[in-house]
């Protein structure tokens, strides 16, 4: 694995100290969890605004609305 260095507050430093308490093998097990967890949330919230952002169009652009229906027009429901 890659080393990293970075900085820390000390309110971090403390909770590193407490990983084991949470289940963690060691504190670099805890930062890539986070890490992993930071990833993941910033990838959902990109998918929520996105859709978000085609619901707005949808719901403005009647020509939008209509080639969806004629698209999907006979599809089983």
């Amino acid at each position: 694995m890659t080393q990293a260095m970075f900085h820390l507050e000390e309110s971090h430093v403390q909770f590193l100290k407490q990983c084991k308490i949470y289940g963690f093998k060691d504190k670099s097990a805890a930062v890539r969890a986070a890490l992993s967890r930071l990833r993941e949330e910033l990838q959902r919230q990109s998918l929520k605004d996105s859709a978000e952002l085609y619901a707005e169009v949808y719901a403005e652009d009647q020509e939008t609305r209509e080639l969806t229906e004629a698209a999907i027009s006979g599809w089983p429901e």
